[in-house]
């Protein structure tokens, strides 16, 4: 796999605990086991958990701030799990962090990806917020309902909407702060919603962030073939035609 390829790495990362809210959602209503009792996991789906009666949503939980190690605060509706994982890249790795919660069936998720410097300034900043926005919506089989260009301190960041048949509604940011791109988002029943969805996502505050970093494209000859390989080959970059920067060729 190519280094570009490994940019969905943060979604990928909030995609296990997508996963595992849904496990858990079998679990809680009621359709996690058959009714033979051979211990066999049903297949849950968002229209198996309907606001039957129209009853009125649950009321928001209330968030308190967290504090994480990596340099970031957060509100939670509770004590996040927390997960890390130091995934090799080329001649580096990328470390990456998630903290999750669930409150009144609605999960919230903040995660990060620490890539190469290296690797993060031979993009545009648009560039590396599209392949996570479209990552997370390929991974869950979901369709973006709407996205805003949005900025958190001056950095560069997202905020979309993904529908899926399979995870539910997704409500998502992503920022590049540096070299980390952060993942928020809130997975919820549609039928139920979630009441304080953007107080979680507009919740993140940086703590002694990094400077920007400026997105220069080198030639192919300076290229460091252990780091990013053919990372600016037109012809395997995934972002959009207008941000994709095709390769140059050496004169003779």
């Amino acid at each position: 796999m190519r280094p570009l390829s490994r940019l969905l790495l943060a979604s990928l990362t909030t995609l296990a605990l997508i996963a595992g809210a849904c496990a858990s959602q079998q679990k809680t209503d009621g359709t996690g086991t058959s009714g033979g009792g051979d211990g066999r996991q049903a297949v849950s789906t968002i229209e198996e958990v309907p606001n039957e009666g129209g009853a009125a949503a649950p009321a928001g939980p209330e968030f308190k701030p967290y504090d994480a190690p990596e340099g970031f605060g957060i509100g939670m509706p509770a004590e996040p799990q927390i997960a890390r994982k130091q995934i090799p890249l080329g001649a580096g790795t990328v470390a990456t962090a998630s903290y999750s919660a669930r409150a009144n069936e609605v999960l919230y998720s903040v995660s990060i990806a620490d890539y190469p410097e290296k690797l993060v300034a031979s993009r545009p900043p648009e560039a590396l917020l599209n392949e996570g926005r479209d990552g997370l919506a390929k991974e869950v089989q979901g369709t973006l309902k709407d996205e805003q260009d949005i900025t958190l301190d001056g950095y560069p960041g997202k905020s979309y909407t993904v529908s899926s048949p399979v995870a539910g509604e997704i409500k998502a940011r992503n920022f590049l702060v540096g070299p980390r791109l952060y993942t928020l988002l809130v997975l919820f029943n549609p039928n139920t919603g979630a009441p304080v969805a953007d107080t979680f996502l507009t919740s993140l505050k940086l703590v002694n962030p990094p400077p920007a970093l400026t997105s220069t494209v080198p030639d192919a000859g300076t290229l460091d073939a252990g780091t990013l390989e053919t990372a600016v080959d037109a012809g395997t970059a995934t972002p959009d035609a207008g941000t994709t920067t095709p390769r140059r060729r050496k004169t003779k």
